[in-house]
């Protein structure tokens, strides 16, 4: 995982705008590629409490507001660019060049990019088991500690082997380098735990299957959102065209109209 070590990018002011060097490694932003746009927006502004505001990138594009701070993005192009309807993950990365021929070297496969989307630029690469995840380079869209603050986006990777995916994320990503500021691989148990700045931003576990005609139990990124309620946003989601895949006291996994796949976690319960 050890790569030349660069110089040291300056610490980003509470004021400067902060770019995906300051923060590489870490997933930085969570978007959903969906169908329909207007039954998107209603069914988490239903769910989440989620506003909206429109993006750069034109019609088909928003930016998802929780207190006013940016939080996800949503991008209605599934059948458009004949895409998987998908929450993803996008990680920082200081070249997103640089990432995709690594994951190439290793076995990825680079879906998309790395493509200009301002105010950066961003690839989809599927890992070598067909786990999705994104890559961005660039300015963030909102600060960073403020992303994880007021979004309570966690994301977990199901996949076959946990300890292979950490080293293919890990090369790709400069986990556990000499470079500072780096994410810190660490184990518990079965699991590897993803830390950036001393804070759990991923975990990885092992147990899924390649070929399961189940796309709940194949390999892929799971993203989490924290609520007040677990069980009154599963009936909302229900009441608002969404199922409940499962559900237990403190957590419930729900599908949305379209088919996307997200993890809603009571806030009083830990993630970590």
């Amino acid at each position: 995982m050890n790569h030349d070590t660069p110089p040291s990018p300056p610490s980003p002011r509470a004021t400067e705008v902060v770019s995906s060097h300051h923060v590489f490694g870490a997933p930085c932003w969570v978007s959903l590629t969906s169908r329909d746009l207007e039954t998107t927006q209603d069914f988490y502004s239903a769910v989440l409490g989620w506003k909206w505001r429109k993006g750069k990138l034109g019609d088909r594009f928003r930016i998802a507001l929780a207190d006013d701070v940016p939080v996800a993005g949503i991008a209605a192009v599934a059948t458009m660019w004949q895409m998987a309807v998908a929450w993803t993950p996008y990680f920082a990365v200081p070249s997103a060049d640089e990432a995709v021929s690594r994951a190439r070297e290793r076995g990825g496969t680079v879906a998309v990019g790395p493509i200009s989307l301002p105010p950066g630029r961003a690839a989809l690469i599927a890992d070598r088991d067909g786990a999705t995840f994104g890559i961005w380079e660039g300015e963030l869209f909102t600060n960073w500690e403020s992303w994880r603050q007021a979004s309570p986006a966690f994301i977990r990777l199901h996949t076959r082997d946990a300890f292979d995916a950490a080293i293919f994320y890990g090369e790709i990503l400069d986990w556990a380098s000499r470079l500072p500021g780096c994410c810190e691989v660490g184990y518990e148990g079965d699991e590897v735990v993803l830390r950036s700045e001393g804070e759990i931003v991923a975990r990885i576990e092992s147990g899924a299957l390649e070929a399961a005609p189940d796309p709940t139990i194949r390999p892929h990124w799971q993203v989490h959102f924290a609520v007040a309620d677990v069980t009154a946003c599963a009936l909302t989601a229900e009441q608002h065209g969404g199922s409940v895949l499962g559900k237990g006291a403190d957590e419930a996994v729900l599908r949305d109209p379209d088919g996307a796949q997200f993890t809603i976690t009571s806030r009083g319960a830990s993630l970590r």
